[in-house]
């Protein structure tokens, strides 16, 4: 999902051009963008500052105990991720901090769930330590199904100005299906999903997120936003850019969570490290002593 942007950085007038265009080639984008600062504006995603997670977001100790785990009990999963959609990070591939963005209508669905409790059929399913991978799962099929509990429909959302950890990333996550009842899904062959955040049809006929990303197509605010998705750019900014991935849950050894792509990207809660200390200039020049 990620780390395979590492290898071609073309100069500003390409990206510039690549972008004109629509259709967003993996290849434009930069390896690694720089943490900065996060600028926050009404009605847009949640920002968070360092130090300000609460433990029982990314401490499994404490998750366990304030979503009512008991031994091998399950969690209320469906109020976890409700939670982390307040401002929390999840530190993929070492180091990138995403911020968590469900949308309206998964919000809503995930809040009916909870009501539930951590026995509701409905709750996400967070697979055991044997099932590393989504193609691990039983049932595994390579199409671009999801029922928002076992399989999530997600994107991976570039350059957002006020996203938590300040790094301008986000994983948004939206209901799939045609139907709010738990039972529909939506599947390569059917509509698109109720939600209007949901995946666009030209997202459903694409989808082939099992291959790596220079092989797939990223799209930019004005392809998504022709497609369907018409507040985009309101809720992610003008200049963000998406690719879209199929998410699941899984826990490991210690019992941490990580929500993962079908490429095999993850991330799990974790507190944004604070930003390097900085230092004026000349003390960052050590000849400067002798000027």
């Amino acid at each position: 999902m990620l780390a395979q942007l590492t290898t071609h950085v073309p100069p500003p007038s390409v990206r510039v051009r690549r972008l004109a265009i629509g259709g967003i080639a993996a290849s434009a984008l930069p390896p690694r963008p720089c943490a900065a600062a996060a600028g926050r504006r009404r009605g847009r995603i949640p920002s968070a500052l360092p130090g300000m997670m609460p433990a029982h977001l990314h401490d499994v100790v404490a998750r366990d105990a304030h979503y009512g785990s008991g031994g091998d009990a399950p969690i209320n999963t469906a109020q976890y991720l409700l939670d982390l959609d307040t401002g929390a990070t999840l530190n993929f591939c070492g180091g990138m901090m995403f911020g968590l963005a469900l949308s309206p209508m998964l919000r809503q669905h995930l809040h009916d769930v909870s009501k539930g409790g951590a026995g509701d059929s409905r709750q996400p399913v967070v697979y055991g330590t044997a099932t590393r991978r989504m193609a691990m799962r039983p049932g595994y099929t390579q199409d671009a199904s999801a029922d928002n509990a076992t399989v999530f429909h997600g994107r991976e959302v570039r350059k957002v100005p006020d996203a938590a950890g300040g790094m301008g990333f986000v994983i948004h996550l939206s209901f799939a299906g045609e139907s709010t009842d738990g039972g529909g899904a939506a599947a390569a062959g059917s509509g698109p999903s109720l939600d209007p955040q949901g995946w666009t049809r030209g997202e459903l006929d694409e989808y082939s997120g099992w291959l790596s990303d220079q092989q797939r197509r990223w799209r930019d605010r004005t392809v998504l936003e022709g497609e369907g998705f018409e507040s985009f750019g309101a809720t992610f900014g003008p200049d963000a850019f998406t690719l879209h991935h199929r998410f699941y849950l899984h826990s490991d050894r210690g019992g941490a969570m990580w929500l993962a792509a079908e490429d095999g990207c993850e991330g799990t809660p974790a507190p944004p490290a604070p930003p390097a200390r900085d230092y004026p200039k000349e003390a960052r020049n050590a000849f400067s002593f002798f000027k």
